[in-house]
């Protein structure tokens, strides 16, 4: 069967138990708001197909618990992520402060390199009009820490009248870790939709950007391997001309 998709993202969503991760989820997946979740044992996921820049693009979204009693399962789909979304509620200070613990939590996951590899066919004319399918092999690393695509969310921030984290201290966390952040509601319907775009669209254009480098550096190569042999070709071509 044909694949329905260009690219396949693997999301996680991390953060304390009871900060809203599975209704964040629910909402973007589904669109839908249920107050009545229990606390999600082990793992669970979900999966939506989304369109950017004429690209069909399949999220692959799982939803971590958060006690620590699970923290040796969840833990070990942290490995291959591509983008990770750190919540918190804002009305809960100390799920604020652990923030900084989950961030280290996947440093430590990711202190080694998982190596994923592909492969792409690019059809290269010769000078000689022959046609050559030259094969890149590209090897994705996936994924140290400083290479996973990180976001954010203060989550409830329909519960003003609770808060216990201000919007200026998320973004001073994530201004010192150095990624995005948001504040949403998956209640309220605020900007769950464009929490998970932005990441997505993040990941994308790393992915992209970094495949051009390959590839360019790739034919680099192959341009070099290719004067040598034009080279070798015309000498022997000399040698047989009496």
């Amino acid at each position: 069967m044909a694949k329905t998709y260009d690219y396949l993202f693997k999301l996680l969503l991390i953060g304390d138990s009871g900060v809203g991760k599975t209704c964040v989820l629910f909402r973007f997946s589904e669109d839908a708001f249920n107050s009545t979740f229990i606390s999600t044992i082990g793992i669970d996921f979900k999966i939506r197909t989304i369109e950017l820049d004429g690209k069909k693009i399949k999220l692959q979204i799982w939803d971590t618990a958060g006690q620590e009693r699970f923290r040796t399962i969840t833990t070990a789909y942290y490995r291959g992520a591509m983008g990770i979304m750190l919540v918190y509620d804002i009305t809960n200070e100390k799920s604020f402060e652990n923030i900084k613990n989950w961030i280290r939590n996947i440093e430590e996951v990711h202190s080694g390199p998982n190596i994923n590899s592909s492969t792409y066919v690019l059809p290269i004319k010769s000078l000689y009009g022959i046609m050559y399918r030259f094969k890149i092999q590209t090897l994705l690393i996936q994924h140290a820490s400083a290479d996973v695509e990180k976001m954010v969310l203060g989550n409830k921030c329909d519960i003003n009248d609770k808060r216990q984290v201000s919007k200026e201290m998320g973004e001073k966390l994530a201004l010192e870790y150095g990624i995005k952040f948001m504040e949403t509601s998956a209640k309220s319907n605020i900007n769950v939709e464009n929490a998970f775009l932005t990441l997505a669209r993040d990941i994308k254009s790393k992915m992209d950007t970094k495949l051009v480098k390959m590839i360019s550096s790739s034919c680099g190569s192959f341009y070099a391997m290719f004067l040598s042999f034009s080279s070798l070709w015309k000498t022997v071509q000399q040698m047989t001309v009496f």
